[in-house]
């Protein structure tokens, strides 16, 4: 079931800030669920009001327990979180809809993982939610904790609750959150709310992160999903919350990553782009900040939740042992960072107050009988200099070492001078109070300065989209009837139907693309007049059987004479038939030769939950060999486009490396642009693939050298 737009009923105090609650299916019985959570929710003293739910228990941990939600004396309840066996959760529904209920948790499982009478009865559930504007958590989740002293609501049955704090965590796993607090608590980090997502079948991801975006106690939302139910629609949404006016970073695990890429495809775009390159072009365009492990996670949100951005990506790192300092060098440098350069009046300071041993320059090395004053010192130095945008504070515990006091000195230095300071305290137990009063006191602490240096390139990632130039549209002449007539009669008799080069170009030129002069030649005499009148060709067997005309002596360049124009044409036809005596072949394609330049490859591929997934690289023959490529959700914009053509390997190769003349990037991305405007306005092509593109140099514009579509019909069209 594709989820809905839920756009509606956007509103979820009820969820998050309810005064009453109802626990329907509270239990008496030591291990339930519905004990858990009703013991969570008294425990964790609830500013609200809750009543048990349990036909055959009179009370619920001394508190008085009602039949049915319909019999508790208040006149309206909240929030109703739901323990029961899944085939009663719709009655149930409608009982908490005549008490005024406006939201509910189900924790029950057995719906839509189960399978189809499970999705059957996941839809009934929604029905009836949706009847009676109910807004619907889960089902199959572990509820959700709001750590807000107003509120202080934990209606989940986690063993451990959420200290108050400022990263809200949404998940589909429920069995990795409950892990989640513990890990944390070691850590001292705090939440503002955890929310398992479970189903989905109603509220998800993006009905939550517009909540929390507006949520005074979240400053970082931290994201685990195992799969997403929207394309564009997330890309538009989230890109406001992680960019907009007042943007709230995100932080994305997503699981599966090594699941089975791409099914077998009749495109080279269909080969290479799977779904983790869909979730990567989800992301990127959205301004999340994708991670790859949990710890990573947790490392970069400690760093959002309590630090700022970086003005730039200048970094000082001050050290009492040399080895961790190079260590720090190395990763901040691969983490797109650089060593600042300290200003003369920095580099006198530190010279006058450090010893002749010490190292005055970045990394600065305060050697290792620094005591607190010397760290003191090199911090206040080095966050005074203007070229410095942010700290890296490395320390190693040695005998003379003041652990404690020289954690002291950093909070209120760095909460002064306004840029991000990161500690690595190397160690685990000598370092361990000092690490403590780090964390308690908002600087993020690291056992390894690689983790600290990774973070704060991950801060000055999240401050470069913020801050990413908006460049200006360009318009895109299109004639979509004629695209529309094309393949209308390519789909009269089939769902699905392959084009070569023949009807792919006219497509292809009715979206502004730079097509060569070409013609279908059907005999020699043909193909020595196309030869004559266009010059030197490139010949191609024409055959709706052949999709990779190389690979069986169907493709020939550089005819340049009538003479051989003949030649070519009779001995590729016959090779051609020879090789593959059930291809019916219609012809030659001769096209005329472009002028040299740097080949490229673009392409599409659809989704059937996401839509088009449009990719740009290095192209001819080279483009699977290197997989050089870069995707993005289609549309795109023109800053996606030019973001398209710089993320790639050989982008030096565009942009004129060793001197040699830049190719035509405007056209470049002027072609992405209207390969986006195709994908979107025509569902039909499921693959696409330009391959050559060729970039011409710089205003010379470019050429389409080959082309082949894969039309299919939309599945809710088939015949």
């Amino acid at each position: 079931m594709t989820q809905q737009t839920t756009t509606s009923f956007p509103d979820l105090d009820a969820v998050f800030r309810p005064r009453t609650v109802a626990v329907i299916g509270a239990s008496q019985r030591p291990g339930s669920v519905g004990r858990a959570v009703f013991k969570n929710i008294l425990d964790g003293d609830f500013a609200g009001t809750v009543f048990p739910v349990n036909p055959r228990s009179r009370s619920i941990c001394g508190v008085r327990a009602y039949p049915t939600i319909t019999d508790i004396p208040e006149e309206n309840v909240d929030l109703a979180v739901v323990i029961v066996p899944a085939a009663v959760t719709p009655e149930v529904a409608r009982q908490a809809a005549a008490k005024g209920v406006k939201a509910l948790v189900v924790i029950s499982a057995g719906f839509r993982e189960t399978g189809p009478a499970g999705r059957a009865l996941e839809e009934k559930l929604l029905a009836v939610c949706r009847e009676h504007a109910i807004r619907l958590i889960g089902p199959n989740c572990l509820g959700l904790i709001n750590t807000d002293p107003k509120v202080r609501l934990n209606a989940s049955f986690a063993r451990r609750s959420a200290p108050p704090g400022a990263i809200a965590f949404l998940s589909q796993s429920g069995a990795l959150c409950t892990a989640v607090p513990d890990f944390a608590a070691r850590r001292n980090m705090g939440f503002s709310k955890f929310i398992w997502v479970g189903n989905k079948a109603d509220v998800g991801e993006l009905d939550l992160i517009r909540y929390l975006h507006q949520d005074p106690q979240t400053r970082v939302i931290m994201l685990y999903v195992e799969e997403l139910r929207h394309g564009f629609e997330f890309i538009e949404t989230v890109r406001e919350v992680t960019g907009g006016e007042t943007p709230t970073p995100i932080l994305a695990l997503k699981s599966g990553r090594t699941a089975e890429g791409a099914q077998a495809a009749r495109s080279h775009t269909g080969s290479l782009a799977g779904s983790e390159e869909v979730y990567n072009a989800l992301f990127a365009q959205s301004g999340v900040f994708r991670v790859q492990t949990i710890e990573e996670m947790f490392d970069y949100a400690t760093a959002f939740a309590n630090q700022p951005l970086p003005r730039g990506n200048r970094i000082a790192i001050i050290t009492n042992a040399g080895g961790p300092g190079i260590m720090a060098t190395d990763v901040t440098v691969s983490a797109g960072l650089a060593l600042a350069r300290f200003s003369p009046a920095t580099t006198q300071a530190l010279k006058e107050h450090l010893p002749a041993a010490a190292n005055i320059h970045n990394p600065v090395d305060v050697i290792g009988d620094a005591r607190m004053d010397r760290y003191r010192t090199a911090l206040e130095a080095v966050l005074a200099d203007e070229n410095v945008d942010g700290v890296i504070f490395i320390l190693t515990p040695q005998s003379m070492t003041e652990i404690e006091p020289t954690a002291a000195i950093i909070p209120p230095l760095a909460k002064a001078s306004s840029k991000p300071v990161v500690a690595s305290f190397m160690g685990l137990m000598d370092v361990s109070k000092g690490a403590e009063i780090l964390e308690r006191n908002g600087i993020p602490h690291y056992f390894f300065p690689e983790a600290a240096a990774r973070a704060l390139g991950a801060l000055y990632r999240h401050s470069r989209w913020i801050g990413r130039e908006h460049l200006g549209e360009i318009a895109i002449p299109t004639d979509r009837q004629a695209v529309r007539m094309i393949i209308d009669e390519a789909l009269t008799d089939a769902d699905e139907r392959y084009l070569g080069e023949v009807e792919g170009n006219r497509i292809l030129a009715a979206y502004d693309f730079p097509i060569l002069p070409a013609r279908l030649v059907t005999s020699a005499e043909e193909a020595a007049q196309a030869v004559a009148e266009l010059g030197p060709c490139a010949f191609k067997v024409v055959s709706p059987d052949i999709v990779h005309k190389s690979d069986c002596g169907g493709v020939r360049i550089g005819l340049a004479t009538p003479d051989a124009a003949r030649a070519a044409y009779e001995q590729m036809m016959a090779t051609v038939a020879a090789k593959l005596p059930k291809a019916r072949l219609r012809g030659i394609y001769a096209q005329k030769m472009a002028v040299p330049g740097v080949e490229v490859i673009l392409g599409i591929k659809r989704y059937p939950a996401f839509g088009p997934l449009l990719m740009f690289g290095l192209g001819g023959i080279f483009v699977e060999i290197f997989k050089d490529v870069s995707f993005r959700l289609a549309p795109i914009r023109h800053n996606g486009a030019r973001h398209m053509i710089e993320e790639i390997t050989a982008y030096p190769m565009l942009a004129g490396a060793r001197g040699q003349a830049p190719a035509d990037l405007t056209a470049l991305e002027h072609a992405l642009l209207a390969l986006s405007a195709l994908a979107v306005d025509h569902p039909e092509i499921a693959e696409l693939d330009i391959n050559p593109l060729i970039a011409h140099a710089e205003g010379q514009g470019c050429s389409v050298a080959d082309c082949r579509i894969l039309l299919r019909r939309p599945a809710d069209d088939r015949r």
